[in-house]
């Protein structure tokens, strides 16, 4: 069995295992809704990546939910003036 030959001591260790660690993920805002999102992803909640409608958001909800919907969608869209930046501490309450 291989014995070391040295101890390594927990600085060392530590210092070795400095990039091993979990990065926050980089997230951007959705122009349309200002949803948080992925980069370079469409937007799940309205559909839209780059200005374009890319999803059909709509087609799996009943008439009911399709109307709550686009009715979120809206009030978002009036609040656009403000813009809330979203940080990794406001998206892990939701």
């Amino acid at each position: 069995m291989a014995v070391p030959k040295n101890n390594h001591t927990k600085s060392h260790r530590n210092r070795r295992r400095m990039h091993l660690f979990i990065k926050p993920t980089a997230l951007s805002v959705c122009p349309k809704c200002k949803k948080a999102l992925r980069p370079h992803t469409a937007c799940l909640s309205c559909g839209f990546y780059k200005g374009m409608e890319v999803l059909d958001v709509f087609k799996k909800l009943t008439k009911k939910e399709q109307k709550a919907k686009q009715k979120e969608i809206k009030t978002a869209e009036k609040k656009g003036g403000k813009k809330d930046e979203m940080s990794m501490e406001k998206m892990s309450k939701k």
